[in-house]
């Protein structure tokens, strides 16, 4: 059964960004994934594309020939490729039945809020035998801001109502968030969608005439109940562990790595198990209600790396890379050493 992520967000989230770190990690895990460009705009790929939708349809072809703008001719390229779906469907197919599919959408908000084309696409992969995952990304500095975090909260909220995937939102780019400015609260404030009645001050101070507007939307989010973050660092490993792990059980997803693969601890099962039982370490249940496990799995701990302690992290992060750095030299220079010395063998026979 193949699997997925449908990565969606406004221009500039980081939706390019994280495919091309996950192909990373995912590369260095020995686990299968494929990366699909359903960007028509997008002429600076990043990633390994295993299919790209240029070679179908591109943003600027529709432009010159039908006279619209970026907006329209995006919108023109979805209904294009929902109408010849079965070029899609086709490609995916190619990529075996227990692949590991990246959709990269294009960056238009309404394309994933309200427009109805990437909405029957999304039905068609899932009745296709697809199990799929939205994976929302919003810039990390939206929280710096009252009315700004409002507004990101209604917009994932629309997301998740109008795809009707298993969702996960998260905060992008948390590790620049000390350079957006100080927090009226805690990070956990933010990405558990507590009591938004805090907010009132500041949204009355930003926008006295609209008090009433604004707790109405607050109500509005409250009511629902369904927003929440994780949070996202792409050049760091516990942070992409951790969101993974937070899509897995979204989808249902269970990777069981080979027992020789080189994957960074915690993510295979070093116990000495025999073949046959390893895999249950792995299932599904246990995977499902399971603890996440991990530095980054508590926000608090990110909160600390990324705020409160940024500089000392750091320091010890680079005290730590140097030191593996010196290990791996070390490890290659005795490899060396070994292989220059001629065995006990061959030095009996040439004596000879």
């Amino acid at each position: 059964m193949p699997f997925g992520e449908v990565v969606c967000g406004s221009p500039g989230s980081g939706k390019s960004t994280y495919c091309c770190g996950k192909h990373q990690l995912f590369t260095a895990l020995n686990r299968p994934i494929s990366v699909v460009n359903l960007d028509p705009a997008n002429d600076s790929i990043t990633y390994p594309c295993a299919i790209d939708i240029s070679s179908l349809i591109t943003l600027q072809d529709v432009m010159d020939e039908h006279g619209l703008g970026p907006n329209g001719g995006l919108l023109y390229c979805m209904e294009y490729l929902e109408a010849n779906f079965d070029w899609l469907e086709e490609q995916l197919r190619e990529l075996g039945k227990d692949a590991y599919v990246l959709f990269d959408l294009p960056g238009q908000v309404e394309l994933s809020t309200n427009h109805d084309s990437l909405k029957n696409i999304v039905e068609k992969l899932t009745k296709s035998g697809f199990r799929l995952a939205a994976v929302h990304l919003c810039d990390a500095h939206y929280v710096t801001d009252a009315p700004k975090y409002i507004s990101v909260l209604l917009l994932s909220l629309r997301t998740m109502l109008h795809l009707e995937l298993p969702h996960i939102n998260v905060l992008s780019k948390i590790d620049l968030i000390a350079q957006y400015g100080d927090l009226d609260f805690n990070l956990d404030f933010y990405t558990e969608v507590q009591d938004l009645s805090y907010l009132e001050n500041a949204l009355s101070t930003s926008t006295p005439r609209f008090a009433a507007l604004n707790m109405a939307m607050i109500s509005l989010i409250e009511d629902y109940s369904l927003v929440g973050f994780e949070t996202l660092a792409v050049e760091d490993k516990n942070s992409m562990l951790h969101l993974t792990r937070a899509i897995d059980r979204a989808t249902g997803y269970v990777f069981v790595p080979p027992p020789d693969s080189n994957a960074p601890p915690g993510t295979v099962d070093t116990s000495d198990t025999s073949p046959a039982t390893r895999p249950n370490s792995y299932a599904l249940f246990s995977s499902a209600i399971g603890p996440m496990r991990g530095p980054a799995d508590d926000i608090r701990d990110v909160q600390e790396r990324w705020i409160d302690a940024r500089e000392q992290w750091d320091a010890y992060e680079k005290k730590q890379w140097r030191r593996e750095g010196e290990m791996v030299r070390g490890e290659a220079a005795r490899a060396g050493n070994i292989r220059e010395r001629k065995p006990p063998e061959d030095v009996e026979m040439a004596s000879r």
